[in-house]
């Protein structure tokens, strides 16, 4: 690993200013925008913030408001007060301009970026794999290209408002404005002709930016408040608030908003971008963990109306429910898009098992024993828990009853297993009124669980990944251990070597050049980090466990790697400084993105960070 300790101290030194100057600074920026008089800023001291240099500091302004799309200008001159004139008069020349409240700190926000750090690569050194000379990094870098006397840029807060997360993005931003932009408008055939031109020079730089926010100004950094300390306080406010952002998208029928780009302010989901406006895609697994979250937000508040909301939703699960015959009697399992997936119904007994133990409420006990009967009837002779039930590419769509070992293996799923077990351990620790059922049950899981930690990682090696994903699975095990019966040493093995093997794979704080990374999670030295809540309920998971099991050191060591992993993913939450550049701010604030630059929701990218928080905070408080 390599050492950025020098660098990473001097970038949090940078933050822990006073930019009250700044502040100051933006204020005679909106003045000017208002007016049209020149701006003056010989009295502002802004040494050790801009060191303006003439063949260097590009400096843009940018105007944000909900509603209208962003306007900006950049423009380099002599000195920075005639730079800023500069931008200012080209702003109030753009056509968009008057549709802007610039007097209204409180509707238009602006953003003033600059640009840092530049220097000149080869166009073969540009990679987002290792740490050297030519590392493009996300939101953190820009990229000038430089053709025939003109330059083109990419800003490193593009990132943000482009909704961009790979380089391919950013190339196609910045050759779009050059000339090879006007000879294809194909993507492909633009890189080629820019990867074969030897006429354009490549720089990179990085930039500083602050933006308004009413009557303040934030730093930026990747484009986004910066997170400098773990914070319970965070960790809880994250929670309540994108809970509610769950409650205020739920529709009369109980589903969530499935997915929202915040760039575009749109439902249409990227991964099916041909669905039409009123057949939107909609998934029942993410949906039942919209359930889990509520349930997870009733636990911390003891507020009935997330509990309410949780009922609707589960019905609605309810209506999607079928039924089948099992040899221990009525089976249920859930089916929609003409699917019946293992983890549809797993995760459906989670959500239906924590609405039980949560509120002592017995009504939905009839689906509960049939969907726990219906898993039972999925768990093969050897072990193996089959992952579809239906699946209409398979014998016509019908019951897969009698699978050849060709089709068991096309139709397994990695996580399906874990979550179908969990379920299964929920119910045999806390259901009291079957004990036929409960026995039944404990005796096949223990078969399904065997298989699944001792024979998966030879059947389906190729299924694992050098940064451990099955979260689902160390949830169950971490139930499953409360019975003394299955306190075996191959699965709590299990649960401890991936979730030590996740804190060796996650950022520390001296081994990155971004001072954002620590606590996120790498498949290999030098990706770009993933803030990862999916994961981090299994290493929350494995605290619990650690802490059951009375192990205190490797309980504490957990602990602490799950506070770091928070810590990065506080960043995703959408708070109310950071959706400037949304276009319908209202509906995108206190939402949880995917990553640190994306900007697309999904109801379980909500989910999965907030039960992770949900379960740390409850760790210690």
């Amino acid at each position: 690993m390599l050492d950025f300790k020098e660098f990473n101290d001097k970038e949090r030194e940078f933050y822990k200013q006073d930019f009250s100057v700044v502040n100051e600074l933006l204020k005679r920026i909106r003045s000017s925008l208002a007016d049209g008089s020149l701006i003056k800023i010989n009295d502002l001291d802004l040494t050790g913030i801009v060191d303006f240099k003439s063949d260097e500091t590009l400096t843009y302004i940018t105007l944000f408001q909900a509603g209208r799309k962003f306007i900006r200008y950049g423009s380099r001159k002599s000195n920075f007060e005639a730079t800023l004139n500069r931008d200012i008069e080209m702003l109030r020349k753009n056509k968009e301009f008057s549709n802007f409240a610039v007097a209204d700190e409180n509707m238009c926000r602006i953003m003033i970026e600059y640009v840092i750090d530049r220097k000149k690569i080869k166009a073969s050194e540009l990679n987002t794999e290792r740490f050297d000379n030519g590392r493009f990094e996300i939101g953190i870098n820009g990229l000038e290209l430089r053709n025939d006397g003109v330059s083109y840029y990419y800003m490193p807060t593009d990132a943000i408002t482009l909704n961009h997360l790979a380089l391919r993005s950013v190339l196609n931003t910045i050759v779009k404005k050059t000339p090879i932009g006007k000879m294809t408008n194909s993507i492909s055939q633009r890189l080629k002709i820019l990867s074969a031109s030897k006429t354009y020079e490549y720089f990179l730089f990085r930039s500083r930016a602050f933006i308004t926010y009413k009557d303040a100004c934030i730093p930026l950094y990747r484009g986004n408040i910066l997170y400098n300390d773990f914070s319970y306080e965070t960790l809880y406010n994250q929670v309540i608030k994108s809970s509610e952002w769950l409650l205020d998208n739920m529709s009369d029928d109980g589903r969530f908003l499935y997915y929202y780009d915040c760039t575009d302010d749109t439902r249409k989901d990227h991964e099916h971008p041909t669905r039409k406006e009123n057949d939107l895609y909609y998934n029942d697994l993410r949906h039942c963990g919209g359930i889990i979250s509520l349930i997870r937000a009733y636990q911390l508040t003891s507020d009935e109306k997330y509990i309410t909301a949780a009922k609707r939703a589960i019905d609605w699960s309810i209506s999607i429910t079928k039924e089948h015959d099992t040899q221990w009697g009525k089976g249920y399992y859930a089916f929609y898009n003409r699917k019946a997936k293992l983890g549809g119904s797993g995760v459906f007994l989670v959500a239906l098992m924590q609405y039980r133990n949560f509120t002592a409420d017995k009504s939905y006990d009839e689906y509960i024993k049939g969907y726990v009967r219906h898993i039972l009837s999925r768990v093969y002779k050897n072990g193996e828990l089959l992952g579809y039930y239906i699946h209409p590419a398979y014998q016509e769509g019908q019951p897969l009853i009698n699978m050849t070992d060709e089709e068991r293996k096309a139709t397994f799923s990695f996580y399906y297993p874990g979550e179908a077990l969990l379920g299964l351990a929920l119910f045999v620790n806390n259901f009291y009124d079957d004990d036929e059922l409960v026995k039944e049950t404990r005796k096949i899981s223990k078969k399904a669980l065997d298989w699944i930690v001792d024979e998966r990682p030879k059947i389906y090696a190729d299924l694992f990944t050098a940064l451990p994903s099955d979260a689902w699975l160390m949830q169950a095990i971490e139930e499953w251990i409360k019975d003394k019966n299955f306190r075996k040493e191959n699965y709590i093995n299990f649960v401890f070597t991936d979730a030590n093997t996740m804190l060796e794979k996650m950022y520390k704080r001296d081994d990155s050049p971004y001072i954002d990374y620590e606590g996120g999670y790498y498949y290999n030295y030098g990706d770009h980090y993933f803030p990862d809540g999916a994961r981090s309920e299994g290493l929350v998971a494995a605290y619990y466990l650690a802490n059951f099991l009375e192990k205190e050191q490797l309980a504490k060591k957990l602990l602490e790697g799950c506070k770091k992993a928070a810590k990065s993913q506080f960043s995703l939450f959408n708070c109310n400084e950071y959706v400037y550049s949304h276009k319908n701010p209202s509906r995108s604030l206190n939402s949880i993105r995917f990553k640190a630059t994306r900007q697309w929701v999904r109801v379980d990218s909500i989910q999965h960070v907030a039960c992770f928080f949900s379960r740390l905070y409850k760790a210690e408080n």
